[in-house]
């Protein structure tokens, strides 16, 4: 049996943060002073001229009509909400907390949609009282809401979301086609329509989702066209002209080794065949596309400060002060069949011929807290900075801040 290391797998370039003198940049800040700056380890960073940057790249490939709304559950913190809020159409919340945030910000209620498949009565009294768009999910939500107008004597503007019949081949994670919890399947959307006409309800049009994290132009394309269609037949049953078409997202970025970015450009001439069919069957439609993800994603890290370094039966521990707790899903949530790296690197160390194979580990006690998996790193010691790219979507919040009662994390915008 050879005893040759194995071949480690390499990782798209991450050449959106610029390097300089070794050490990595955010917000054209260095890291080390950046972390003086914040006052402590570990942090997460979103630099806004990414988050800027990656706006205007996605006007320029896609068709001025289509309206472009931020989904704040890929990362609700206030300021990125609020910076973000300046540059997008419109925001996408999916609970009462998000719609506050949302609301601070200053996103005129008629830009705002919430979505979620078990909004509490008060949330639905909160979101009618703010004016927001809702999209309704079950038929509970129409009785509730019909009362609620009652109640408040305000409208209760309405979109229906559709679970589709089909699914966004290739999705990281589907959200349509097939039993979900999510939305109204597409076949009982005429009963739900003609039920939101008799409550009078203010009915503005659909929404559909139908999966997140595709990388693939092609899928995302077949699931748009297949939306619209969706949306057009369903429009024959409804209590007044569709005003709102909301075509979902599922944009992805590239995470792991092997993957590839995103055609725009195919997706934008896809948007505008739609679009061009909309003018004429649907002209009273505004089309919206409602990304988290790829607006914020990449715009992100999160640092962390090696404390240990460790050798174990010859296998290399860099052992930093944050861990599963704060980027759960850079550790493969809480253990995945197969795990995969997230790009890692030592951000003081940037450039240094001096490699190591080596593995990041968290401090808690348990054996899934693991953020890197022998990669091949700079040469680092304690005191270094780790840094996991990627990690501007559900980082922080999508993690268990509380799990073994360590401190939680910084987050900064900059």
């Amino acid at each position: 049996m050879s005893n040759a290391p194995r071949a480690l797998p390499i990782h798209a370039p991450m050449p959106q943060f610029a390097v300089t003198n070794g050490q990595l940049l955010v917000g054209g800040i260095p890291l080390e002073q950046l972390a003086a700056r914040v006052g402590q380890t570990p942090f997460y960073a979103y630099d806004r001229k990414l988050l800027q940057a990656r706006v205007e790249e996605l006007r320029a490939a896609l068709p001025a009509s289509i309206k472009l709304y931020y989904a704040m559950k890929a990362n609700p913190m206030p300021a990125v909400v609020g910076w973000m809020a300046k540059l997008v159409d419109g925001l996408d919340v999916a609970s009462a907390g998000e719609l506050k945030v949302a609301l601070d910000a200053g996103t005129d209620p008629k830009e705002i949609s919430f979505a979620g498949p078990g909004k509490r009565r008060s949330e639905l009294v909160q979101a009618v009282a703010a004016g927001v768009l809702i999209n309704i999910e079950s038929f509970r939500e129409v009785t509730e809401l019909a009362n609620i107008t009652q109640e408040l004597k305000l409208p209760a503007r309405v979109a229906v979301r559709v679970n589709p019949d089909f699914e966004l081949k290739g999705s990281g994670m589907k959200m349509g086609g097939g039993p979900k919890q999510f939305g109204v399947d597409a076949e009982l959307v005429p009963e739900l329509l003609a039920e939101i006409g008799q409550a009078g309800l203010q009915f503005e049009g659909f929404h559909l989702f139908a999966g997140s994290q595709n990388l693939s132009a092609g899928s995302i394309c077949e699931a748009q066209q297949k939306s619209y269609e969706l949306a057009l037949r369903l429009a024959t049953s409804a209590p007044s002209l569709v005003r709102f078409l909301n075509l979902g997202g599922g944009f992805g970025i590239p995470y792991f080794p092997g993957e590839q970015r995103l055609d725009l450009t195919a997706v934008g001439d896809n948007l505008a065949q739609i679009a061009a069919r909309a003018a004429l069957e649907m002209p009273e439609a505004e089309l919206v596309i409602e990304l988290g993800r790829y607006l914020v994603g990449e715009a992100g890290i999160y640092v962390s400060q090696i404390v240990d370094r460790k050798v174990s039966r010859g296998q290399t521990y860099l052992v930093v002060n944050g861990g599963l707790n704060h980027h759960l899903s850079a550790s493969g949530n809480f253990g995945q069949v197969i795990r995969k790296n997230y790009p890692v690197t030592i951000g003081n160390r940037m450039g240094k011929e001096e490699t190591e194979i080596a593995s990041v580990v968290g401090p808690l006690c348990t054996p899934l807290d693991l953020l890197a998996d022998r990669m091949k790193l700079p040469v680092s010691q304690p005191g270094d900075l780790v840094v996991i790219f990627q990690s501007g979507a559900y980082g922080a919040s999508a993690s268990p801040h509380g799990f073994l009662g360590h401190p939680a994390p910084v987050e900064i915008l900059v």
